[in-house]
């Protein structure tokens, strides 16, 4: 492996390992970024497009505490997402954990390339 690769690599792993600090963070309770979560009511968005990305890869698996509960928290938000809109569509990203744009990052930008294309479309009456 190149010194540019091994660089790039050691920098992903990073990533990862912070996204996941921060994530384990929150389950204890901690909110490390000051996040303000509001769990409103959210109308409906008509027929405008909306592509919901589900993980492929089990997240947190090795967490049999929350691991399974959190799974089916998230598959639950998702279906609550895909029914803001008519125009919804769900998508895997097969060989992805949770966190998709990180892993995958080329599934999250075809799938914004899909959804403005389509509002595109819309937009002129196609």
């Amino acid at each position: 492996m190149s010194a540019d690769l091994l660089h790039q690599h050691r920098g992903e792993e990073r990533c990862r390992a912070e996204l996941r600090a921060q994530n384990l963070a929150i389950f204890r309770g901690e909110n490390p970024e000051k996040l303000v979560i509001t769990d409103g009511k959210v109308p409906s968005a008509g027929n405008i497009p909306v592509e919901v990305i589900q993980h492929g890869k089990q997240y947190l698996a090795a967490v049999p505490e929350y691991g399974p509960r959190l799974e089916q928290a998230w598959a639950a938000g998702q279906r609550k997402w895909l029914a803001l809109s008519s125009g919804s569509k769900l998508s895997t990203a097969t060989k992805s954990g949770h966190y998709i744009y990180v892993d995958k990052p080329d599934v999250a930008v075809q799938a914004i390339e899909r959804v403005t294309a389509q509002a595109a479309r819309q937009a002129h009456g196609e």
